[in-house]
C-alpha cells in the first residue's frame, strides 16, 4: 500500500501507466552532404505533424471541456512552430552534417535546461508543454508513433502515476479511458487537484515515491476520498473495494436526491450553498446540484496556456453563458487572479524567486490596466440585466480596492458615451485571503461591498506553510487554531460594518470543516459543485446548536488536532462519523477499516 492525500473522491481500478517526461534514445548519427536538405525536410514535415495532432487535441478538449481549456495547446503549437529554435536546429543539420533527430535532440536539450534552471516557479506549467511537444517531434523523426506518447495506446483504461501532475494535462485525456490520477507532487489545494476534483477524476497526490515504487501495467486500486494506493489487489480486497464503491454511489444517489431541497438545518437555520465555477463543463453540474448561485468564478482558465489574452467580447460570451445558466441568482467573477503559473504564454512577465509571494492578482491588473479594463468592460456589459458581483484577489491594501473601483467607474463612464448597453456599476467585493487583509478588514469594510474568504491561500500565507509542497500537507490544516481565530476576527468586522462574508475556498468542500465554519457563524458557503449535494445533506443533518458548541470549543484548542477530535466527538450523536471519514485506508492487508465510505 501507497499513501497519499485524497483529493479528489472516488475509487478506480486500472494498470498504471507511468508518465515519464524522458527523452527517447536519439543515437548520434551523422548524414552525408548530400542528405542535409533531406533532414531539413524531415524535420518540417514532423513539425507539421505534430500540429496537426495538437489541433485534434484541442479540437477534443473543445467539446469536452469548453473553448478555454482548448486553448491550452495554442502555447504548444507556438512552441512547436517558434521560429528561433527550429532555426537553430536547421542551422546544426547544415553545419555539421547531423540527421535532424539528433540535432533537434541537441537544441531541445539546451532548452530544458535553460528553462529548468530557472527560479522562476510560473514556468512549471510551460516546460510540462514544451517537454510534450518535444517528445511528440522526436517520436514523429524517429518513426514512433505518436499515439504511444503517453503509453496508453494498449490499454482500456489506465490510471495514470507521475511525478506531478500539470492542469494541461488533465484535459488532453480521454476521461472514458483515464480512470484515476496519482501524483507525487502536489496537494488538494494545488490547482491541478482542484481540476481533477470538478472534472470528477479520483487522484491521490503527495504519493512519494510512487513513480519509483508503481510499475507500468501495475494494477493499481486507488482511493481518492482516503489517499489510499494498493498495488496488485487480491480478490478479496477488490470485492471489499466494490462494495465501498456501492455504498457511496447509494449514498451519493441519496443525496442527489436531495439537492433541491431547501439547505435548512434541523433547528430552522438557513444556509446559502453556491459552487464554485473553474471550467464551462461544471456549469451544468452546479445547476443540477441546486446551486444558488456562484460564489466563486474563476477566469485564470480563459488566459492560462493561451498564446493571447482572450478579448473582451470572448468574456463577455463566457459571462452571460454564466449568468443565463443560473438565471436570477448572483454570480461572483474573480476578476484575473495572475501569477505563479497563470500567465499567458506570450505575456512578458518578469522572473521572480518566490512568485507567490511576488507580482500577481489584483497587483498585476492595477499595474497593466490594458489586461484589467476589458474584463471589466465585459463585466459591466454582462451585468446590464443580471446579478454580477466583482471579486478582488490577494487584496492587502485599501488603496487597491480604490483604485479597482475608480477604473471600473472609468470604463461604465467610456460604455455609457459610446452607447453600449451595461451596468452603471457593480459591487465590488474582496476576496480575504492574506493576513493583511484580516488585520485591515475593518477599513476595507468601508470601501468593499462583501468580503469571501479564500481559506487556501489564508492558510498558506498565514501558517507560512506552502500549499502545492507535498511534505508539508500534514501541516497545512484549516483546523489550525490560527485560521479560526482570524476567521472569526473577518466574520466579526462584517458584522460591526454590515458588510456580507462568505467562503469560497476548499475548507468548506470538507463535511468537519463545514460544520466548523457554520459553527463559527458562516451562512454563505461556495464549493466545486461535486461537494454540493453533501454538502447539502450536512446542513439538513446538524442542528446550527451542535456546531456552535463545537466552533466555540475549537477556538480555544491548542492545535489543529485537538480541533479534529473536537468535532468528531460533537457530530458522534448527530451522525454516522464512517460516511464523512477521509482518513481511513482502503480495507484490506490488516488494516481493520470498515467497508463503510
Amino acid at each position: 500500500m501507497i499513501r497519499g492525500v485524497g483529493v479528489s473522491p472516488g475509487i478506480a481500478y486500472a494498470p498504471a501507466v507511468i508518465l515519464e517526461w524522458t527523452f527517447p534514445d536519439v543515437p548520434d548519427r551523422s548524414v552525408a552532404p548530400g542528405e542535409v536538405e533531406r533532414e531539413v525536410r524531415r524535420l518540417n514535415e514532423a513539425v507539421v505533424a505534430v500540429v496537426a495532432t495538437l489541433n485534434r487535441l484541442r479540437e477534443r478538449v473543445l467539446e469536452r471541456a469548453g473553448l478555454e481549456e482548448s486553448r491550452i495547446f495554442e502555447a504548444q503549437i507556438m512552441m512547436v512552430q517558434d521560429a528561433d529554435f527550429l532555426d537553430g536546429v536547421i542551422h546544426l543539420i547544415r553545419e555539421n552534417n547531423l540527421s535532424a533527430e539528433t540535432a533537434y535532440e541537441f537544441k531541445a536539450l539546451e532548452l530544458r535546461a535553460a528553462w529548468g534552471g530557472t527560479a522562476n516557479v510560473r514556468l512549471r506549467e510551460r516546460l510540462a508543454d514544451l517537454l510534450a511537444t518535444q517528445l511528440r517531434v522526436l517520436r514523429h523523426l524517429m518513426g514512433q508513433s505518436d499515439d504511444e506518447l503517453f503509453g496508453l495506446r494498449d490499454h482500456k483504461h489506465v490510471i495514470i502515476v507521475a511525478h506531478e501532475i500539470y492542469p494541461g494535462l488533465t484535459v488532453q485525456f480521454d476521461r472514458d479511458q483515464l480512470l484515476g490520477l496519482v501524483s507525487e507532487e502536489g496537494t488538494r489545494t494545488s490547482h491541478a487537484a482542484i481540476l481533477a476534483h470538478s472534472l470528477g477524476i479520483p487522484c491521490v497526490m503527495g504519493a512519494t515515491g510512487a513513480v519509483a515504487r508503481i510499475r507500468g501495467g501495475t494494477m493499481v486500486l486507488l482511493d481518492g476520498t482516503t489517499g489510499s494506493i494498493l498495488l496488485e489487489p487480491t480478490v478479496a480486497e477488490l470485492e471489499a473495494a466494490q462494495l465501498m464503491a456501492a455504498r457511496r454511489h447509494k449514498l451519493e444517489l441519496q443525496l442527489e436526491a436531495a439537492t433541491q431541497q431547501p439547505a435548512v438545518t434541523p433547528d430552522g437555520h438557513t444556509i446559502t450553498l453556491m459552487g464554485n465555477v473553474d471550467l464551462p463543463d461544471e456549469i451544468e453540474t452546479a445547476v443540477r446540484h441546486g446551486a444558488q448561485g456562484v460564489g466563486l468564478l474563476r477566469t485564470e482558465f480563459m488566459v492560462t496556456g493561451r498564446a493571447h489574452l482572450p478579448s473582451e467580447d470572448e468574456q463577455l460570451e463566457y459571462f452571460r453563458r454564466v449568468t443565463f445558466a443560473f438565471g436570477s441568482a448572483p454570480i461572483v467573477i474573480r476578476t484575473y487572479d495572475l501569477g505563479g503559473d497563470k500567465f499567458p504564454a506570450a505575456f512578458d512577465a518578469p522572473s521572480e524567486a518566490n512568485p507567490f509571494l511576488g507580482w500577481r492578482s489584483i497587483r498585476v491588473c492595477l499595474d497593466q490596466p490594458e489586461i484589467f479594463r476589458p474584463q471589466l468592460r465585459a463585466i459591466l456589459r454582462a451585468a446590464a440585466d443580471r446579478s454580477i458581483q466583482i471579486m478582488l484577489p490577494l487584496v492587502t491594501r485599501v488603496e487597491e480596492v480604490v483604485r479597482a473601483r475608480e477604473i471600473l467607474a472609468e470604463e461604465s463612464d467610456d460604455l455609457a458615451r459610446a452607447g453600449i448597453r451595461a451596468a452603471k456599476d457593480v459591487p465590488v467585493g474582496v476576496m480575504v485571503e492574506t493576513p493583511a487583509a484580516v488585520v485591515m478588514a475593518d477599513r476595507l469594510a468601508k470601501v468593499s461591498a462583501f468580503f469571501s474568504v479564500g481559506t487556501n491561500d489564508l492558510t498558506q500565507y498565514t501558517l507560512a506553510v506552502d500549499r502545492g509542497n507535498a511534505h508539508l500537507a500534514s501541516r497545512f490544516n484549516p483546523h489550525d487554531p490560527a485560521i479560526l481565530r482570524m476567521l472569526s476576527q473577518v466574520l466579526e468586522t462584517g458584522r460591526r460594518y454590515n458588510v456580507p462574508v462568505s467562503v469560497c475556498g476548499e475548507m468548506a468542500s470538507e463535511p468537519l470543516h463545514a460544520v466548523l465554519l457554520l459553527g463559527l457563524g458562516f451562512t454563505t458557503l461556495s464549493v466545486a459543485p461535486p461537494a454540493l449535494p453533501l454538502l447539502k445533506w450536512l446542513v439538513r443533518t446538524v442542528p446550527m446548536e451542535t456546531a456552535r458548541r463545537a466552533a466555540a470549543e475549537a477556538l480555544e484548542a491548542p492545535g489543529p488536532d485537538a480541533v479534529t477530535e473536537i468535532l468528531r466527538e460533537a457530530l458522534k450523536p448527530v451522525l454516522d462519523l464512517r460516511l464523512i471519514d477521509t482518513q481511513g485506508p482502503l480495507p484490506g492487508r490488516g488494516s481493520g477499516a470498515s467497508l463503510l465510505p
